[in-house]
């Protein structure tokens, strides 16, 4: 029986569907790999993760919250418990229904885990909108919640 294979393997496929009326097998694999990430989600993740050194906020990069599932955010904020996903990345999401109800999962699992998740554009990593927003979220969990309104 292994013969056979090994002679189909190298058999014209014209010649193997006329022998057997079947298609030849297919030798592609069957999953895909990652995609790949563009090029400006990579200056962005770079940018992101010079100014948290700059400013010592402690961080992971590339942090897998579950270790069951392949999931991964780009930068994971320890202090604030916080999750960090950049639009662009091999782990975000893309279209298709598949893909977008993954990715509600992802982000409904972590959520469940207890920590906080946001996703961010290149564009507002370049204009400083990113780690301005951290250094704020820093600072009111330094300084306690807002104690203007009264809970009587």
């Amino acid at each position: 029986m292994g013969w056979f294979f090994y002679w189909v393997k190298f058999m014209n496929p014209s010649q193997y569907k006329k022998l057997t009326d079947k298609n030849p097998i297919k030798t592609r694999p069957r999953t895909k790999p990652l995609p790949k990430a563009t090029q400006k989600y990579l200056e962005a993740e770079e940018t992101l993760f010079q100014e948290l050194e700059e400013n010592l906020i402690g961080c992971r990069r590339k942090f897998q919250f579950e270790s069951t599932k392949n999931w991964r955010f780009d930068f994971y904020i320890v202090k604030l418990n916080f999750l960090i996903e950049i639009v662009g990345s091999p782990w975000s999401v893309g279209r298709g229904g598949k893909k977008i109800a993954n990715a509600f999962s992802k982000y409904d699992l972590a959520e469940e885990m207890g920590y906080k998740v946001e996703r961010f554009h290149p564009d507002s990593i370049f204009s400083d909108h990113v780690i301005n927003w951290i250094k704020a979220q820093l600072e009111n969990l330094e300084d306690g919640p807002n104690q203007t309104i009264s809970t009587n």
